[in-house]
């Protein structure tokens, strides 16, 4: 099966006083499409690290970034930005919508920074809010949103672009445990229905059984990911 992210003995290093921070340290990880893994640690261990280093927004002091195939590492920024935008799809803890434009809005100027076509633009953005659950909500703005619909929003355009990779970062962190977990089984949904490979950050290990593997991070070092116990419906 083909590999939609794949991480080899990546380190990464910040300069810190005389010496050196080592955020990562030699971690690897391979993620084939369709697989949902769940990542667990304590603050500091090194997991927005590793997203920064997945979502090609830092370059690793060492070793290999493979993104659908394609070697990050050897690509001008021009062309990691391209990745990025087509490969990537990134779902931040807070949603960051502009509070000017309607959920659909949202989405559709995503599309516009894409050079695609305002129609198709539309017609895909209409299609995810309705996969979200969020179809009666197209012409709403962020304020007229409650918590977990901005966070629908959030996904919908995190897959405007088809990507091969979904980046999830504490998803649940400001939502009650009901809505919580309406969120990750959306993101099981998505993840199976679009064959992503969806790493989420988490610190809820209740939602653990929901994803496929899981793994943990201390002091920049990742476990092998491991089968998890599915959950039942």
């Amino acid at each position: 099966m083909n590999t939609a992210l794949n991480l080899v003995d990546v380190t990464l290093e910040y300069p810190d006083g005389d010496g050196t921070l080592k955020a990562l340290d030699g971690v690897n990880l391979r993620l084939v499409p369709g697989e949902f893994l769940s990542l667990i640690g304590p603050s500091g261990s090194g997991k927005s690290s590793l997203l920064a280093i997945a979502a090609t927004l830092v370059r690793p002091t060492a070793g290999l970034v493979v993104i659908g195939g394609i070697d990050a590492g050897g690509l001008s920024d021009a062309n990691r930005t391209s990745l990025r935008r087509d490969k990537i799809g990134i779902i931040f803890q807070q949603p960051n919508l502009l509070p000017s434009l309607t959920a659909l809005e949202q989405l559709v100027i995503v599309e516009h920074l894409r050079g695609r076509t305002a129609s198709k633009a539309t017609r895909r953005a209409a299609a995810l809010l309705d996969l979200v659950g969020l179809a009666a909500a197209a012409g709403k703005r962020p304020h007229q949103l409650s918590g977990g619909q901005r966070q629908r929003v959030n996904i919908a355009r995190a897959l405007m672009g088809d990507p091969a990779v979904l980046l999830v970062d504490e998803p649940t962190a400001a939502l009650d445990h009901d809505r919580s977990e309406a969120i990750v089984r959306l993101l099981r949904r998505v993840t199976d229905e679009f064959g992503v490979a969806t790493v989420m950050v988490t610190h809820d290990t209740g939602f653990v059984p929901l994803t496929d593997t899981k793994a943990s991070m201390r002091d920049g070092r990742l476990s092998a990911p491991q089968p998890v116990s599915p959950a039942l419906a």
